[in-house]
């Protein structure tokens, strides 16, 4: 039972999403889980794993995975390579100060593999 004061953490449920080697330095990849589509990023230059929905909310277009990843401020982002709308990395806020956020998820990679957490897996994994 949660009381009032208390919030229910949600562990993640670690779902195979890629082998490291498939996602390019510096790079982004696009996996299937049931019907959406989540992108992984590689950001070498930090040695740091990120992944995020992969549709730009700004037009609704499945592109963030062939987006650009760097940096603002130090917090790593990636930039729609359509529209130029930026996102960050870690919290999926818009960095153009407008309020068109992206679902970011935890990811791990072990023994070559590359796991994205997620709350509620599909019964079809990644493909």
């Amino acid at each position: 039972m949660v009381h009032e004061n208390e919030t229910l953490v949600k562990t993640p449920q670690w779902i195979t999403a890629c082998r490291a080697e498939d996602v390019a330095e510096n790079g982004g990849v696009c996996v299937k889980l049931g019907d959406q589509q989540i992108a992984i990023f590689y950001f070498t230059r930090r040695n740091e794993w990120y992944a995020t929905q992969n549709e730009c909310p700004h037009k609704k277009q499945m592109a963030l995975s062939r987006g650009m990843i760097g940096t603002r401020n130090n917090v790593p982002k990636v930039a729609c390579p359509f529209h130029k709308k930026t996102f960050s990395l870690l919290t999926g806020e818009c960095l153009n100060g407008d309020e068109c956020n992206i679902k970011t998820y935890p990811v791990k990679v072990e023994d070559g593999i590359v796991y994205i957490g997620v709350d509620d897996p599909p019964e079809e994994q990644f493909s």
